[in-house]
């Protein structure tokens, strides 16, 4: 029996990246994928990746900074399958590297819109779905970013934080309800909007790999690892989360 058969999960930002490896781990596993992208050429790529190993997947198109489009991507995808099980909070953009009093204001509230209205809308919708159904599981993709501060990264840093406490808080709010909320914290991770960051500061990402004691950056397969065995069934006795996939860096 694999560990998700016909459990449905829902994967935002999942058109590349570690969205897309996630989803593609889960399908291999038996779950049923609802794929999210604002991207719809990148999320039709994705079902059609995980309709090629067998599994069953539909895309619905959602900016996660819009609740309203949160609130059709939940509904739809619980009218396409019939429940929601599993929800996987990935959407998420970097913004560009400066300094707090060089941040312009349209960037600030597109970062807060996205990495923390996403996460906290679709809580709330996911939620209110698991709620009667007797249970469900939710990870919310953070950063280390959520962990420590990212200098020259100010607002992202911020963002990353409130996901991780948001994550603590509803946590608490619905573990007798059956329902898991946890969150990961990745290092940086080789997908493409980390290199399109790098390309443009090479020596910010010679800098940041000295602190990883590993000597490497993520790749999105060891992130996605790390978000079913958070979803895994086995792992019931785990909620309020914030697990750092870092190569080592919180350890020093």
């Amino acid at each position: 029996m694999k560990r998700f058969a016909e459990q449905v999960v829902l994967i935002t930002g999942a058109g590349s990246g570690i969205g897309r490896e996630a989803a593609l781990a889960f399908a291999r596993e038996g779950g049923k994928i609802a794929v999210s992208d604002i991207n719809d050429d990148s999320g039709a790529q994705t079902v059609a990746m995980v309709q090629e190993i067998g599994g069953e997947s539909i895309f619905i198109h959602c900016d996660v900074a819009d609740p309203e489009q949160i609130a059709a991507l939940v509904s739809q995808t619980v009218a396409y399958f019939g429940g929601l099980h599993i929800a996987i909070n990935n959407a998420g953009v970097a913004g560009n590297l400066g300094k707090v009093a060089d941040v312009p204001q349209a960037e600030f509230h597109q970062l807060v819109n996205i990495n923390l209205g996403g996460v906290f809308f679709g809580m709330q919708h996911q939620l209110r779905h698991m709620q009667p159904q007797g249970g469900g599981c939710i990870v919310n993709v953070a950063s280390v970013a959520g962990l420590k501060a990212l200098p020259n990264s100010s607002v992202y840093t911020a963002t990353k934080h409130a996901v991780v406490g948001l994550t603590k808080a509803a946590a608490m709010e619905y573990a007798r309800k059956n329902i898991r909320i946890n969150a990961i914290c990745p290092v940086f991770t080789r997908t493409g909007m980390v290199d399109q960051m790098f390309a443009l500061a090479p020596d910010y990402e010679q800098k940041l790999v000295k602190n990883i004691p590993l000597g490497r950056y993520g790749e999105p397969a060891d992130i996605a690892q790390a978000i079913l065995w958070l979803c895994d069934p086995g792992n019931s006795f785990v909620t309020g989360l914030a697990l750092p996939i870092d190569g080592g860096m919180m350890a020093s």
